[in-house]
């Protein structure tokens, strides 16, 4: 390897955007009370979700990713798990009734100020099956 070659390896390693990650479980109960009515979501069909307006429940899964800025436990990983779970075994934050995107809000809210000036990336689950992404920056 040429000095060249070794110089990019070292800048590229030095500029590298760089995430830790966690992922924990709730359980937690919701509804989404349009589907009883919205002809878009209550078809009566094969495509129908009315059942989503009822009461029903879910195990909730969160992957968590934030920003670092060096690579040697600048947020720990361990330690970040205890507090999210924390958060929701204290009632900080709930669960129950909201989307996976309001969840995701309300736990990126608490992160923001814990952790200010930090890109993080929220994933919410139903199930692990069904869920969603999103990138704060």
């Amino acid at each position: 390897m040429i000095q060249e070659e070794r110089n990019t390896i070292e800048t590229n390693k030095s500029q590298a955007s760089r995430k830790i990650w966690v992922t924990f479980q709730k359980e937690g109960l919701h509804k989404y009370p349009a589907a009883l009515d919205d002809p878009m979501l209550a078809t009566g069909d094969e495509f129908d979700v009315s059942f989503l307006g009822y009461i029903h429940r879910h195990i909730f899964k969160f992957k968590v990713a934030i920003e670092v800025f060096h690579d040697d436990r600048d947020i720990e990983f361990i330690q970040f798990k205890r507090w999210l779970e924390k958060l929701y075994a204290e009632k900080t934050l709930a669960l129950d009734y909201k989307s996976c995107e309001m969840m995701s809000d309300d736990l990126y809210t608490h992160i923001a100020n814990k952790y200010p000036g930090r890109a993080v990336t929220i994933e919410v689950s139903e199930d692990g099956e069904n869920g969603c992404i999103i990138d704060y920056n």
